[in-house]
């Protein structure tokens, strides 16, 4: 019989390993190391057990990484900053480097004395790329609104997480005005996939000679059409949009015009997953009658879905939007 130790050592010690022992030992030393090893315990992703719920601010937070949502913890950050500096709302009066002016007062003091440094004679015409009016440079146009200017990042917040926007969707906008809203999507869509109709011209000069340059926007190459009557001939026929939105536009338009409107974008929508979304009312459609309404809009392709609220992150207030779809290919 096999001995493993030497002979004057298992003498002394009175031992006798056998080999078949030794194996069987070894062989459960191996068994035990392998079922005790991290690589072959089960992988949390291979594991059944319910995984914990997601909390609402890492909702926010993976959302926010698209640029788009205002998380708690942005909101608290900025509250802290605030606490951290001191900080109180004050009376905005003349102080030492701070001049307050109405936007007419500056307005006036643009026209009468131009700039603290600025160009005389012909040299005047020589160095500015795209002069630019000077009701617009005071942002005059800004309170051509109902609402705070702040409001237009509010609604596309609730539109581009509502949608799952994504930046190389297509989004058409009816009545972008000066781009309150437009250019947050602008911002964050590829280059020529924001498109817009508007009729009114001193919005459109204002989208073009101010917003879109002042925010660094040009190549991003908008499509912003002056139309008339929901006329959308010149956005091409092979496009099919995932977001189409309209706000506070419809409230303006004779119910004849708005389904005139919609019977041409129904045709633009993506079946199914794209959307129409429509601010503060529906009345083109609740005049009908519900039956009447929903009958009119399968009609077209069309299928509501609802009516959500979203509220503003600066002011008080919020915002009534109707939901539809293209229930057809």
């Amino acid at each position: 019989m096999a001995i493993i130790s030497s002979p004057s050592t298992a003498a002394s010690r009175g031992v006798v390993v056998t080999a078949p022992i030794l194996v069987l030992v070894l062989l459960a030393s191996a068994i035990l190391l392998f079922l005790f090893s991290p690589s072959s315990l089960p992988s949390s992703s291979s594991c059944s057990c319910p995984s914990a719920p997601t909390s609402a601010a890492a909702v926010a937070g993976s959302s926010r990484e698209d640029g788009i949502t205002v998380t708690k913890e942005d909101v608290e950050w900025v509250k802290g900053q605030i606490r951290a500096n001191g900080l109180h709302m004050r009376e905005n009066v003349l102080r030492k480097g701070i001049n307050p002016r109405t936007r007419a007062h500056q307005l006036e003091d643009l026209i009468q004395y131009k700039g603290i440094s600025h160009y005389e004679g012909e040299e005047a015409e020589n160095h500015t790329a795209l002069p630019c009016p000077g009701e617009l440079l005071v942002e005059e146009h800004h309170s051509n609104y109902g609402e705070p200017w702040a409001g237009g990042r509010d609604v596309f917040e609730f539109l581009a997480e509502s949608t799952h926007l994504s930046p190389d969707a297509q989004v058409l906008e009816i009545g972008c005005g000066t781009l309150r809203v437009g250019l947050h999507f602008i911002r964050y869509l590829k280059p020529d996939h924001y498109h817009c109709l508007e009729r009114d011209e001193l919005s459109l000069m204002a989208a073009f000679r101010y917003e879109l340059p002042s925010q660094g926007l040009l190549h991003k190459r908008p499509l912003i059409v002056k139309g008339e009557d929901m006329d959308f001939s010149r956005f091409g026929s092979g496009l099919l949009y995932d977001l189409i939105y309209a706000s506070a536009v419809f409230l303006h338009m004779p119910d004849k015009l708005v389904w005139v409107g919609l019977e041409q974008l129904a045709g633009k929508l993506r079946p199914y997953d794209g959307r129409i979304f429509v601010s503060h009312n529906i009345k083109f459609c609740s005049r009908l009658g519900g039956d009447e309404c929903t009958r009119r809009l399968a009609s077209l392709g069309l299928e509501y879905l609802g009516k959500h609220t979203h509220d503003s992150l600066l002011f008080n207030h919020y915002e009534i939007w109707f939901e539809f779809r293209r229930s057809k290919g």
